[in-house]
């Protein structure tokens, strides 16, 4: 793809449906994949293993499905923010997430996570329209934004990002597809120069890749179009405009 960033369709609700469905199958794809080391491997973010990691998108999930499970882990979840000296609100609902499901073998796990993405795209996409726009603090830079912004991308996000830090935490070559992949990133790249607005060239490599502009005289950078959003993630370091960050 060569673009500037004003010319990248973002993803609409449609199309955002259709993504959805389609990371919950490849996320749990991989999960039926792990050997027993895998499962126990350190990732990226501190604290969890890819168990962990992957707990936390059930949890996720289950939320999704039921706005009842969604009210038990804000009530249960924002407590323990103190106990686990939280940096954001949403830290104490994924640790309760991966409390709450502690006790479930790996096997149970995948069984879960291969039948949940429907129910969960359902829950997330029958969101009452009222609902939609109460604005949620989703974290700087974005700050405020509807609670659809979850729904139709943030949690897409949220479960990609996460399928990434598993292949970069085992070492395994992620099998990436430009037409859902590649959306993915055009649509971050998009939204990332409208947050930031500082001009850039940005070349991103592999298959979920693409040439992209903002403004006249930017920086020139090359980079793998996965380290690009590991970069953004806060998972690698970002100097220049990679310095700025966008929450996945």
């Amino acid at each position: 793809m060569n673009a500037t960033t004003s010319g990248v369709t973002r993803i609409n609700r449609s199309e955002a449906r259709t993504l959805a469905l389609a990371e919950f199958d490849r996320f749990a794809d991989l999960t039926a994949s792990l050997t027993p080391d895998e499962w126990a491997t350190d990732t990226d973010c501190v604290g969890w293993d890819v168990r962990a990691m992957v707990l936390h998108v059930l949890g996720s999930a289950d939320a999704q499905v039921s706005p009842l499970v969604f009210a038990h882990q804000l009530r249960h979840g924002l407590p323990l923010n103190k106990e686990i000296d939280a940096h954001h609100w949403v830290d104490g609902l994924n640790e309760l997430q991966i409390r709450e499901r502690a006790e479930l073998t790996n096997s149970q796990v995948v069984e879960q996570l291969q039948t949940i993405g429907p129910r969960a795209v359902k829950g997330r996409f029958g969101t009452p329209l009222p609902m939609r726009y109460v604005p949620v603090p989703i974290g700087e830079p974005i700050g405020w934004k509807p609670v659809n912004y979850l729904l139709e991308v943030g949690f897409t996000r949220d479960t990609w990002a996460h399928r990434i830090d598993i292949h970069a935490a085992i070492g395994r070559p992620m099998d990436l597809d430009p037409d859902h992949d590649g959306r993915l990133v055009a649509d971050i790249v998009g939204e990332w120069a409208d947050v930031h607005g500082a001009p850039f060239e940005l070349q991103l490599t592999g298959p979920a890749g693409g040439t992209f502009s903002h403004g006249v005289d930017g920086e020139h950078i090359e980079i793998d179009a996965l380290d690009f959003i590991r970069t953004l993630a806060g998972r690698l370091p970002g100097t220049g405009v990679l310095a700025n960050p966008l929450p996945l």
